[in-house]
């Protein structure tokens, strides 16, 4: 069969109409996804950055949780630290626990106040060398009440010394107290 110059000119008109519509509707298609996609996009953006606003809410809200309760620990150590270390009232709880336990404070004697950091806090520092006699299950009592008596307080050291049993002398302990204060700025 021979097509005339007409023909082929009309064939070759339709092929390229039929293929410009079916890469038009291909594109149509491709631009509508695109569209759907941006939209579906732009959603999950915005669902993302609601979540993050909550997430910064909630840190937020933790962080200022956990700061409150810095805050309160720290005044809660503040007030421990303030406890009075005059000399008066030091000596007057020391010599009370001895009465207390049946000990006899022997020695007493201080360097005095000085100022230091304890982690980071300032402080009043009074270190206090103590002698004590008595029986040796009461000096022992003695020295833990220390340390409830001075809640800032701590025993550095004990050196409990024993006697002979000839001796006529009495079991004797000399403690190393020292004791903290916190010092407002």
């Amino acid at each position: 069969m021979k097509l005339s110059k007409t023909s082929w000119l009309l064939l070759t008109a339709g092929i390229f109409i039929i293929t410009f519509a079916s890469l038009g509707a291909v594109r149509y298609q491709q631009a509508n996804q695109q569209n759907q996609l941006n939209e579906q996009l732009t959603l999950a953006e915005a669902k993302l950055n609601e979540f993050q606003i909550e997430q910064l809410s909630y840190q937020k809200g933790e962080l200022e949780k956990q700061l409150s309760q810095a805050n309160a620990q720290l005044r809660t150590a503040k007030d421990t630290l303030s406890q009075p270390t005059g000399s008066i009232a030091t000596s007057g709880t020391l010599f009370d626990t001895a009465k207390a336990y049946g000990v006899e404070v022997t020695e007493l004697s201080s360097s005095g106040l000085v100022s230091e950091e304890l982690e980071g806090v300032p402080c009043s520092v009074l270190s206090l060398a103590v002698r004590v006699e008595g029986d040796v299950s009461d000096l022992i009592g003695f020295i833990a009440e220390l340390n409830n008596d001075f809640m800032s307080g701590v025993v550095q050291s004990v050196e409990i010394s024993i006697p002979e049993t000839i001796s006529e002398e009495e079991p004797s302990a000399n403690i190393q107290l020292v004791i903290y204060t916190y010092q407002d700025d």
